[in-house]
């Protein structure tokens, strides 16, 4: 077996050697890294401006933020064939859907729109004889029965959500089956 390179190989080559140079990366940084490091902190600014170490909604945020940017990304440039783009978009739509989920932290108003609203109670308070005050359970055994089940079937659909959103991010055994791919598993969402 005979092995010839093509002139485009030499160049290639040369192209390698060329971008491992001192003097390329330094130009790259100016010319690509410095810019796009800008332009990221202005994507992320709103990101940036609410971020406390203390607080994981940053996390959510960031990471909110950076996937929408990749689903738009490729949803309006992507050269990807539809069979399993379109899965990827779907199950990048649903992250978002569930990560806004989490950040509105709406789900008592959601389970309110399906169980009925929480009662309003008005607060009232007694004196008591050391002169300080007491609140006082002035709510029916079916109020405080529906105030239960709306809290209870709220934090239940926050478990499923959260169980959900990192089931979508790691991937289903059908993720890596392109006979049955189910768009799950971000190490995927590239285009």
């Amino acid at each position: 077996m005979e092995v010839k390179f093509t002139n485009m190989f030499n160049k290639s080559l040369k192209r390698l050697i060329w971008h491992q140079h001192w003097l390329y990366r330094t130009y790259s940084t100016f010319r690509y890294d410095i810019p796009l490091f800008i332009k990221n902190i202005w994507r992320f600014r709103r990101e940036l401006y609410q971020h406390q170490w203390w607080d994981y909604h940053f996390n959510l945020r960031l990471l909110y933020r950076s996937l929408s940017i990749t689903y738009k990304g490729m949803k309006e440039k992507g050269i990807e064939v539809s069979e399993t783009r379109e899965p990827k978009l779907k199950a990048m739509e649903r992250v978002l859907e569930l990560l806004k989920n989490k950040l509105d932290d709406n789900y008592i108003e959601r389970t309110e729109d399906k169980f009925g609203k929480l009662p309003d109670t008005d607060w009232g308070f007694e004196k008591c004889e050391d002169g300080l005050y007491r609140l006082v359970d002035d709510e029916s055994e079916e109020e405080k029965s529906h105030r239960r089940n709306i809290y209870k079937t709220a934090q239940f659909l926050e478990d499923e959500e959260w169980k959900e959103l990192w089931d979508l991010i790691k991937g289903t055994k059908n993720s890596r089956n392109l006979n049955k791919y189910d768009g799950s598993d971000m190490r995927g969402w590239w285009d």
